[in-house]
């Protein structure tokens, strides 16, 4: 009979307590599982990038950049390539359903951004046809169950038509997929000219500059340089990585990262205090059956490896579950949280699930292991 059958046997003793063990075990990968989703995925920083640069001003992201600033921004010694957009909130049929508009030009942008949005040609192309084009992102249109061809009214919050209307009409010309489960791809892409052009107020201006630096050139020292450039203008900037701007915009409501990774250690450090006892119980209640092991001639070694077997085993099980339930939530829950179980996260939930095995077992492990046969005995 192998070790791991006997750590089977062991594991299944007692079922219910095995059973409330695995469970604790698989509401506490569960949370894992749904946490790092969240921050591995489109709404947290974790896919954000650290080359990409973004040009705002230093008022703040609600104050428009002049457009007369692009060419500056792309001369810049150590620029590679440089793209503007405007930003457009707004909602379509009701304020609840909110939809976020990108205007950009859409050459400049799939120079700068293409490959992360998955930009092809054939949807570059499609874009510039006609100014009341637009590429709709794989999530939004799945949630809002838009496809090509399809024309839309977005009704804007704050950006009114000339005319007084605040409704923009688009047609859908073609979905962009994101490089990655982590890009986020609810959104609208659309063309700039069309939104400046009618837009009663701010005209020729723009929220942000898109910068990508040119090969070997640092993000941090084009950043600096490039927000010199504009230090006694009248409207000064800031410019920041793609990843610190979301971490900082995240900050703003709270520090996401660090609430989550408390609940997280939390939930882990509870479970190991819930296992460990009742391991220790478990192991205690055999120390007649370890030592009649030991007199049959296992080593101290294999009680070892027994004991460890066995909590090694109820955390694979119940590791696992809590995963496969954190992956179906991640697709119940919709594109519009951009959760994302990725193979980063589940590499880390399985080393997690290791050495919370390892270290949950080895208190009780090393006692079965050191335990005497004459106290074995005695015990019975």
């Amino acid at each position: 009979m192998s070790l791991l059958h006997l750590a089977k046997r062991n594991a299944w003793r007692k079922p219910l307590r095995t059973l409330l063990l695995i469970f604790c075990v698989t509401v506490a990968f569960l949370i894992y599982g749904l946490t790092a989703s969240f921050l591995n995925g489109s709404q947290g920083s974790a896919g954000a990038s650290d080359d990409l640069l973004g040009v705002m001003n230093a008022a703040g992201r609600t104050q428009p950049l002049p457009m007369a600033y692009m060419s500056r921004v792309a001369s810049e010694p150590g620029v590679k390539t440089a793209a503007y957009m405007t930003r457009m909130r707004g909602y379509v049929n009701v304020e609840k359903n909110a939809v976020a508009v990108s205007a950009v030009d859409p050459k400049l942008i799939a120079n700068v951004n293409g490959r992360e949005l998955g930009l092809t040609p054939e949807l570059v192309s499609a874009l510039s046809k006609t100014r009341d084009r637009s590429l709709v992102g794989r999530a939004l249109a799945q949630a809002q169950g838009w496809s090509v061809g399809q024309r839309i009214t977005v009704t804007a919050f704050q950006t009114a038509r000339k005319d007084g209307s605040r409704d923009w009409r688009f047609e859908v010309a073609g979905i962009f997929e994101g490089e990655s489960a982590s890009t986020d791809t609810y959104f609208m892409l659309a063309n700039y000219d069309y939104i400046n052009a009618g837009r009663a107020r701010g005209e020729d201006t723009v929220d942000a500059f898109i910068v990508r630096p040119a090969d070997g050139m640092s993000p941090g020292v084009l950043a600096a340089r490039i927000d010199a450039l504009f230090a006694n203008s009248a409207s000064p900037t800031r410019t920041q990585s793609e990843k610190q701007f979301l971490e900082a915009f995240l900050r703003q409501y709270a520090d996401v990262g660090l609430i989550i990774n408390l609940v997280v250690g939390a939930a882990f450090v509870t479970l190991l205090m819930i296992v460990i006892n009742t391991m220790v119980f478990a192991v205690r209640e055999r120390t007649f059956e370890i030592g009649v092991l030991k007199t049959l001639g296992f080593s101290p070694g294999q009680i070892l490896t027994l004991v460890l077997g066995e909590t090694l085993l109820i955390f694979a099980v119940g590791g696992a579950l809590g995963l496969i339930l954190a992956k179906i939530a991640t697709v119940l829950a919709g594109p519009a949280l951009g959760l994302a179980l990725s193979t980063a996260v589940l590499a880390r939930a399985v080393s997690f699930i290791v050495a919370l095995g390892l270290v949950t077992g080895l208190i009780p492990a090393v006692n079965a292991m050191r335990a005497p046969i004459t106290a074995a005995f005695r015990a019975r």
